[in-house]
């Protein structure tokens, strides 16, 4: 019983999330470009996360390297995610330490989303497939650098 409580407190906080996400980008309904990611986790309390990404931005492809911290986290996870990138006028205004909500859930098999922002007003709308077990209900703080 305790257990389908805090799933569905996550699911509602992955509702909450994306909601939230679409009422801040909702005045510019066209993204700036697109990103994808895949990531690797391990939690205990306070979680690390590490990977990379391709980012679509004005009809090339650059490449870029994350790492993060998260809390309220438990679990190992391999993470694969895509995204909408909003806000984006200068290539130099991608990288930076973003700013996280997240919520998700996954065993075997789970999913997540999350709304990033960076120090240039640069939004992330990420949805995440999680392989692994974990749980996670925290802020979270991504740190992305373009590869050069």
């Amino acid at each position: 019983m305790i257990y389908q409580k805090q799933i569905f407190v996550s699911i509602l906080v992955v509702v909450a999330c994306m909601l939230a996400a679409n009422f801040a980008v909702a005045e510019e309904t066209k993204p700036s470009g697109t990103i994808t990611i895949e990531s690797h986790s391990v939690a205990l309390g306070f979680g690390v996360n590490w990977g990379h990404g391709t980012l679509k931005f004005k009809g090339k492809e650059y490449k870029f390297k994350l790492n993060g911290l998260s809390v309220v986290d438990l679990g190992v996870s391999n993470v694969s995610a895509t995204g909408e990138v909003y806000h984006l006028r200068h290539l130099s205004d991608f990288a930076g330490t973003y700013n996280a909500a997240s919520a998700g859930i996954a065993v075997a098999a789970g999913a997540g989303a999350s709304y990033l922002e960076n120090q240039h007003d640069v939004v992330i709308k990420i949805t995440s497939k999680k392989q692994g077990v974990q749980f996670t209900l925290a802020a979270e703080g991504l740190r992305l650098k373009l590869i050069e």
